[in-house]
């Protein structure tokens, strides 16, 4: 089982995945009651045998209170392994909960209860808490799985008094504290950035004492990821130990990672930031989102490809489809949309191969410009005065599905919906109304306008029977207040984001065949949470392609390939000015959900060409691209010789990178990974490698064990040469040797 118990007091507890164990301990105070759940052990599996050693070292059932002993006045390092650490009591450190109880702000719990529950792929621990005085329950969930080292954790708060009782408040409530084990040194992996600059990925010593990583803005933010790697200072890209946690939420969180001086690592992660105040009355009660961990001995490839695996079987709704070849009109047409400007765009789309057609912004109210209509979710009433389904009936009539853009929870001041319910905004009483991008944003906390958005959406797709919806989100929260809610209005900042998820639950559920891509001006809200809801995620409106190859680095470290949306755009780039060869950028755009985006109508017949042809390239190969074991075999993307390769039974593909072709130094010889040593490899696609020594030809045969050791040599990595030269391999295991 996942889960078995270590001993007869039901104290201490194993939870096992295919490649590690997770030990738990609930310990007991003998002076005082206090029950602290305790993680003893997280790395590689164990035996049950070695498992309770384990317990006998770490002062099990027959050294009770063995924590108490490691006390001293000024600290109590054994706060560091609880799973939840509360505020109350004994302990200094990062509260992972902090509650009050009218002016008693302390929670001193006792064990309620330990109950299994086999669940269908794995089981469920639950362990149950409650204060010895006030009527709190707290309960600390663990789930693991029988095909996936990444193991879920949440906890849940009740307020069990009855009609009459004072409220409960709640100022910190976080999914879990995982507990990274002692080591001379550590380091944390990361991503920062900004809008258009988002996923750079930044490995650093991680220093004593606190390191918070959040955000702040009702979404998951441009600035920063919720998840983060730790590793003892010495893991490289195939080898060494790293620990991962990733929180599995698409509004405000806060990740905060103690070092403490004794030793000893914990990332304690959930959602809400600082001032936030929860209230439960009697009978009320609050989940946390999932908190994701893993462990693993074969470096950072390991570790993403662990984090891949794991969303495919466990996140996404759609992970064996392969996703289409979209064409979007937004940067061909902005506000300007019509129905014979994108019927002209669709033609041309449709004879490069593409299968996807979706029509950006401006196509409903008065939307001429971004200052009016947001929330008049009706056709552009002089652009269509026959509504869109002319529109929609002519890019299916071409053979593609068609999407639409929307921004369901957005509104401008200037608009129907605003004059109307002026209420349903986010804000405070006798503060203004800040914009951003000349839009407020919609309390999406409320029923009524969860409703209202879950209405048109469905009329919407269903009058037009549309297969995608790009759902954008421009802008974080201010004035972040519901009046009408009172003392509880803090919960919209956990009932916004559900809702969003409600009614993308609930669209999916009345139009299975929809598909939805969650963008928000860029890569803000790119996270495990909205990745449960949705088959693609934008992850930068910068579409260069130098800088996208950065950005899809710090994508890959925990997303899968197969959820990035990445276009082909104009040349000179849009958002940079640079300009690149068609082949370049489309080779870049491939590693993900290959899209385009440019101005078809003032393509070259040469580039029009080219790019139908590098289409059916990537339908050829899409599957392993989107579904298969991804490799990042050398170089630093966007800088100097880089690629990046990816495995599915016994197809592979190679995407190779030189942005800057005179550069001398770099690696010369690509040594692939992840093959059948004793396999041969038959060349499927040469790509430009041309003929000499370790240069591959078509149909030629390689060991599977040479690739790995020696390598093979690709033109684009020569040392002269023109900049922005790629190439793409592709091959295929033939047969074994033994």
């Amino acid at each position: 089982m996942p889960v078995d118990r270590l001993d007869a007091d039901g104290g201490w507890w194993a939870l096992t995945t295919p490649n590690s164990t997770y030990v738990i301990s609930v310990e007991v105070d003998p002076e005082t009651g206090e029950a602290a759940p305790l993680q003893r052990y997280w790395g590689p599996a164990l035996s049950l045998e070695a498992a309770r050693r384990v317990a006998g070292m770490s002062g099990g059932p027959a050294n009770p209170g063995g924590a108490r002993r490691h006390m001293t006045s000024f600290s109590r390092p054994v706060e560091i392994e609880e799973l939840l650490p509360v505020d109350g009591g004994c302990r200094w450190g990062v509260p992972s909960v902090q509650v009050a109880f009218g002016q008693v702000r302390s929670l001193e719990l006792r064990l309620a209860g330990v109950s299994v529950t086999t669940e269908a792929g794995g089981d469920r621990l639950d362990i149950a808490l409650e204060d010895r005085c006030f009527p709190f329950e707290l309960v600390l969930s663990v789930r693991v799985f029988h095909d996936s080292d990444v193991i879920e954790r949440w906890a849940t708060v009740r307020h069990r008094g009855g009609t009459g009782d004072a409220p409960i408040e709640i100022t910190r409530f976080d999914s879990g504290s995982w507990f990274v084990p002692d080591s001379a040194v550590y380091r944390y992996s990361g991503v920062f950035g900004a809008w258009a600059e988002e996923f750079q990925l930044q490995r650093a010593p991680l220093p004593i004492g606190e390191l918070t990583f959040t955000s702040r803005q009702g979404i998951t933010s441009h600035q920063a990821s919720p998840w983060i790697m730790i590793d003892p200072g010495d893991a490289t890209e195939e080898h060494g130990q790293v620990w991962g946690v990733a929180l599995a939420w698409s509004g405000s969180w806060r990740l905060t990672v103690t070092h403490r001086p004794e030793g000893g690592v914990a990332v304690s992660a959930g959602f809400g930031h600082e001032g936030v105040r929860w209230r439960l009355g009697p009978g009320d009660e609050i989940t946390t989102p999932p908190v994701l961990g893993l462990y693993t001995r074969g470096g950072f490839g390991a570790a993403s490809r662990a984090w891949h695996d794991h969303a495919r079987r466990h996140i996404l709704p759609t992970p064996q489809e392969e996703r289409p070849v979209l064409y979007n009109s937004w940067e061909a047409t902005t506000f300007a949309v019509t129905e014979a400007g994108q019927l002209a765009l669709a033609k041309i789309a449709a004879s490069l191969g593409v299968e996807l057609f979706v029509v950006d912004d401006g196509w409903f109210g008065s939307r001429d410009d971004d200052t009016r209509s947001l929330g008049d979710w009706w056709p552009h009433p002089e652009r269509f005065p026959d509504g869109l389904r002319g529109l929609f009936d002519g890019i299916r009539g071409f053979g593609m599905k068609a999407g639409l853009w929307v921004e369901p929870e957005m509104v401008n001041a200037n608009s129907e919906l605003y004059r109307a319910h002026p209420d349903w905004i986010l804000r405070m009483d006798n503060r203004r109304h800040d914009e951003k991008r000349s839009q407020l944003v919609l309390n999406f906390a409320r029923p009524e306008v969860r409703d209202w958005a879950l209405g048109w959406l469905d009329r919407l797709v269903g009058d037009l029977g549309l297969d995608y919806l790009k759902w954008d989100m421009n802008r974080p929260f201010t004035q972040a207040g519901w009046p009408e809610a009172g003392p509880a209005q803090d919960r919209l900042w956990i009932e916004h984001t559900r809702n969003v998820y409600r009614v993308m639950e609930l669209l999916r559920k009345r139009h299975p065949h929809l598909r939805i891509e969650s963008c928000s001006g860029g890569g803000g809200r790119v996270d495990f949470g909205i990745m449960r809801h949705t088959d693609e995620v934008w992850p930068s409106d910068n579409t260069d392609a130098r800088d996208r190859q950065i950005v899809h680095h710090g994508f890959s470290q925990i997303y899968p390939a197969g959820t990035m949306s990445a276009w082909v755009t104009d040349s000179p780039n849009p958002n940079t000015g640079r300009s690149a060869p068609l082949r370049y950028r489309f080779h870049v755009a491939m590693s993900g959900v290959l899209g385009i985006g440019g101005d078809l109508t003032t393509w070259s017949q040469q580039d029009l060409d080219e790019a139908a042809e590098l289409i059916d390239a990537y339908k050829s190969i899409r599957r392993v691209i989107q579904q298969g074991r991804q490799y990042r075999l050398a170089g630093t993307p966007g800088q100097d010789r880089s690629a990046v390769q990816y495995v599915l039974d016994d197809e592979v593909v190679v995407l190779i990178y030189n942005p800057y072709g005179n550069a001398k130094r770099g690696p010369r010889w690509l040594r692939l990974a992840g093959l059948d040593p004793d396999a041969l490899y038959e060349v499927v696609d040469a790509g430009g490698t041309g003929d000499g020594p370790g240069l591959l030809r078509r149909g030629s045969l390689w060991h599977g064990s040479v690739l790995m050791a020696v390598g093979l040599r690709s033109a684009a990595w020569e040392p002269i040469g023109a900049d922005y030269r790629s190439d793409m391999i592709v091959l295929r295991r033939h047969h074994r040797l033994r």
